[in-house]
């Protein structure tokens, strides 16, 4: 271990928090800037578009009537753009999303996750603040290309904290931590619908794109100086908490002479298949729910943009709770040795996808009830919360060596729903009606159950073989030439 510099050790008394908490937080306040850019359009695009004439269909309500408490509906925009592309103008984001997570883990196990991850949001932010530029002077064309690329340099951000949590974050406080970060999505999409809706009720729709990548901007400044890749060369951490980690977590720096990351043992893994399963099922419904509920409740339900904002924001603040909850419960029937890593991880992951699948579809059947709609919905989100605490910490589980390649697989097959379920749903919902929605909500009900029964039977919490792979050649070289060395002078 490195020798801490004096001033460093003097600076670090100034500090009341430790710094895996300070990473901790930092961590979340990137995720949570990453959702405010990532979904500032999907409100947003309410504004932009001409809205839509219903009638009824087969005598039931193609969409609700609107509510003296709403004060009116959202008026729409200018833009002609049919429901199929707007769906494919809110899923090209994760075009660019899919491509930088496997790169983006791998960069970030060979020279740490700092830069990889505070990079790409620096550039998600740029684009974000270029978006309504692209819109008037390009269209419909400009906004993809835009879109894509916010994509790209958001794609690094969850391998990289993948990185940085195993090297910062012991075994009995992962739950906790990790769910406080990864709660950030949660939080970032709360804020970013509840801003939004302000926003485009006081102001033009261009505010949301300033604010939100403004805001990331900010972010990067401070993470700079604030986080460094692991504890050895943090020049300011307490050298009691750096004692600390270094007993917790063995070793505190990076492996240099990791073995090259094991892709065939990896992709053949029951656990590793698994684990990806339940990541697609957790993005379907996930991603239904943040891309597509906005316009679900602009479109069918009728809500005005500022309640739009509100309605559409209270499920994740549930969620965030939920998320935050579990960990610590997560946390505690593993310390006390009620449940095994795994069991705690299966049980958090179930209830985290067969609860949201039945609310979801409850909720398209509670019709224009505006009150039970807003609760069915909220109680969705809120049990996908446990998956904070479920599979999300599998990989970091599995293993720690390979963490951000393990984030990067899930997150980045998963993600690919990113770019089929709004596309899907727009092609699903041409009329934009209630009864076209509730078949969108079945289908996503099917995709969870089905995905989070696969993980439920062959996951795995504990450390895969994976993790420790034979070493590099030159390593074996240099082992046996010592070996030959010491025979030689033997005789």
């Amino acid at each position: 271990m490195t020798q801490q510099p004096a001033w460093g050790i003097n600076l670090s008394k100034y500090f009341l928090i430790p710094q895996r908490v300070i990473l901790a937080i930092m961590g979340f306040l990137a995720i949570l800037n990453a959702y405010t850019m990532r979904i500032s359009l999907s409100i947003a695009i309410t504004e932009l578009v001409v809205k839509k004439n219903h009638t009824d269909i087969d005598g039931e309500a193609a969409v609700c009537l609107a509510d003296d408490m709403d004060h009116g509906t959202s008026t729409g925009g200018t833009y002609e753009w049919s429901e199929e592309l707007q769906g494919f103008i809110l899923s090209s984001f994760y075009i660019g999303y899919i491509v930088t997570h496997i790169p983006g883990g791998l960069l970030a196990e060979k020279f740490g996750g700092k830069w990889t991850l505070s990079l790409g949001i620096l550039s998600t932010a740029f684009f974000t603040l270029i978006t309504p530029v692209a819109i008037k002077s390009g269209g419909a064309t400009a906004l993809i290309i835009v879109r894509i690329l916010m994509g790209l340099g958001e794609g690094t951000t969850f391998p990289a904290l993948s990185v940085l949590l195993a090297q910062w974050v012991p075994l009995n406080e992962r739950g906790k931590l990790g769910a406080l970060v990864l709660g950030g999505g949660q939080v970032g999409t709360i804020l970013g619908n509840l801003l939004s809706g302000v926003l485009l009720d006081a102001f033009d729709w261009p505010i949301v794109f300033y604010i939100f990548g403004g805001l990331g901007v900010v972010w990067f400044i401070f993470f700079c100086f604030l986080c460094f890749n692991d504890p050895t060369i943090h020049p300011y951490i307490k050298p009691s908490e750096r004692e600390y980690l270094a007993k917790e977590l063995g070793s505190l720096g990076r492996k240099e002479n990791l073995a090259p990351t094991p892709w065939k043992a990896i992709l053949t893994s029951v656990p590793m298949i698994a684990l990806v399963c339940a990541q697609i099922g957790h993005d379907w419904g996930f991603y239904i729910m943040v891309t597509d509920l906005p316009k679900y409740m602009s479109d069918v339900m009728q809500f005005s943009i500022k309640a739009n904002g509100l309605y559409s924001s209270l499920p994740y603040i549930m969620m965030w709770i939920v998320s935050i909850g579990s960990g610590f419960v997560g946390d505690w029937l593993i310390t006390r040795n009620i449940l095994n890593i795994t069991n705690t991880r299966k049980m958090m992951t179930g209830i985290a996808a067969f609860g949201p699948a039945i609310f979801m579809v409850a909720a398209s059947y509670a019709g224009c009830d505006r009150l039970a709609v807003v609760v069915l919905f909220t109680i969705c989100m809120g049990l996908m919360g446990a998956f904070y605490a479920g599979m999300k910490l599998s990989p970091l589980d599995m293993s720690p060596n390979y963490a951000g390649t393990l984030m990067a697989i899930t997150n980045g097959i998963g993600a690919i729903t990113g770019v089929i379920t709004p596309y899907l749903v727009g092609v699903m919902t041409p009329n934009a009606t209630l009864l076209e929605w509730r078949t969108v909500f079945w289908v996503a009900f099917g995709v969870l159950c089905v995905t989070a029964f696969i993980y439920c039977i062959w996951a795995s919490g504990e450390v895969q073989e994976f993790n420790d792979p034979p070493p590099r050649k030159d390593h074996d070289t240099e082992e046996r030439g010592k070996s030959s060395d010491k025979e030689k002078q033997k005789h």
